[in-house]
């Protein structure tokens, strides 16, 4: 007897970048559809035609509460301004976490934790897609109670993003 192996499709069409395969998938308890690729985050519905596309270099942060089956994804953002926050009801959340983990995690080039007051501060990271065919960007992330207004932690950070922009020899 001949075993072969079944890939599990989504329920949804999710129509994706060309070159780009769905790697893993859930769905949520209202029917819309999230999914991973090498490249991005894919959320769908609840009308087909409902896409929402996010680089992995894009993702701040994402999470799967087993106790609340919440499934939650943080986009990156500007500092003042509202940032995509997708939220979903996903009592099976099968391979998804463990794709966005990896993947988020393959699009950190570096990054570095300057001190502004105690152990708070800010976080200097550069990011690319995890491909590694574009450019490097980079982004800060504040503490809780550290103020980005502030004229000395604007240094302090502008200081950090040259030290390390220097240290790989991008100037």
């Amino acid at each position: 007897m001949k075993l072969t192996l079944r890939r599990d499709k989504p329920p949804t069409a999710i129509h994706v970048q060309a070159g780009e395969k769905v790697l893993a998938w859930c769905q949520s308890s209202d029917g819309r559809v999230a999914a991973g690729t090498r490249d991005a985050f894919y959320l769908v519905g609840p009308e087909p035609d409902e896409v929402r596309r996010v680089p992995w270099e894009q993702v701040e942060s994402a999470d799967w509460q087993a106790d609340t089956s919440t499934f939650r994804l943080l986009e990156v953002g500007s500092w003042g301004r509202p940032r995509g926050i997708h939220e979903l009801d996903v009592p099976d959340p099968r391979l998804l976490p463990e794709l966005v983990r990896e993947r988020v995690t393959a699009s950190v080039v570096l990054q570095r934790h300057v001190p502004v007051s105690g152990r708070r501060g800010v976080r200097v990271i550069a990011r690319r897609a995890p491909r590694g065919d574009s450019p490097i960007f980079w982004v800060y992330e504040f503490d809780e109670g550290i103020d980005p207004e502030d004229p000395q932690v604007r240094s302090l950070a502008e200081q950090a993003l040259a030290d390390l922009q220097d240290e790989v020899g991008l100037d």
